[in-house]
């Protein structure tokens, strides 16, 4: 898979994407066949606990993507740029941008923002890296909105966030994630863009969806968004087994002579 192959799937395929945040879960979603792998940095809420996403590192995102880069194949793997790696100045974001490339080899990045930020994706674009916008709810604007409600349910903000699909889309994105906005916005931003958008939270009127790994095979439970499907029960499952894992040790039932070497 490659950018132009995602940018042809419009209106033509719908897209899947995965976040996914390390060799083995990169594997299984890549064997499975989704065409873009995201390493989000909901890493950040997922892998480190933390309430949000703002505490991750440049660096930390670079250590994750080297490892999902080890278990793909086939999926197009795109980066997320941390909160301050781009929004300062678009020279650094630029130099940030290509260190993330360069070091761990994937794809693309994925930077929020609208109009504010044409100027930086047009910059990182204009180096030879593929940019996917993100528009709607931005997580990493979280202490300005104040909660993870959705966005773009007034005329005010619907109509800024049409706008400013259109401003990235002239900046050089090669899609544009839909985060928890209404599906009538969606529907019309999907409209009037002609590259792909991938809702989340977004209907189904976008180009492609994307869920995050451990929210769709219930291995991560602190919250679950409206948005989010359960595909499987993975935690129950992981649970019952180390019960019986443990149980199995105390009456010296594990190891038997089958796991034992002479």
């Amino acid at each position: 898979m490659n950018v132009p192959k995602i940018v042809a799937m419009k209106s033509k395929e719908k897209i899947s994407m995965i976040t996914a945040y390390d060799y083995t879960s990169a594997r299984i979603a890549d064997e499975a066949g989704v065409d873009i792998i995201l390493v989000g940095d909901s890493l950040g809420m997922v892998m480190q606990g933390k309430n949000s996403t703002i505490p991750v590192s440049l660096d930390e995102m670079i250590y994750h993507a080297k490892m999902v880069k080890a278990g793909v194949k086939n999926a197009l793997i795109v980066v997320d740029m941390p909160f301050m790696s781009y929004q300062a100045d678009y020279v650094e974001a630029v130099k940030n941008a290509g260190k993330i490339i360069k070091e761990t080899e994937c794809d693309a990045v994925k930077l929020e923002g609208g109009k504010e930020f044409a100027v930086t994706i047009n910059a990182i674009v204009s180096a030879g890296i593929p940019v996917m916008g993100h528009l709607g709810l931005t997580p990493q604007s979280i202490n300005i909105f104040g909660s993870y409600k959705a966005r773009g349910k007034d005329e005010r903000e619907a109509k800024k966030i049409l706008d400013d699909a259109k401003y990235i889309q002239e900046a050089g994105v090669f899609s544009i994630v839909l985060e928890s906005v209404p599906k009538n916005l969606a529907k019309e931003v999907t409209e009037s863009v002609a590259v792909p958008t991938i809702g989340i939270g977004a209907g189904v009127h976008t180009d492609g969806q994307v869920l995050v790994y451990h929210d769709m095979l219930g291995l991560f439970d602190d919250f679950k968004p409206k948005f989010v499907k359960r595909y499987a029960h993975l935690k129950k499952d992981a649970v019952e087994a180390i019960k019986t894992y443990t149980k199995e040790v105390k009456e010296e039932k594990f190891p038997t002579d089958e796991h034992s070497y002479e």
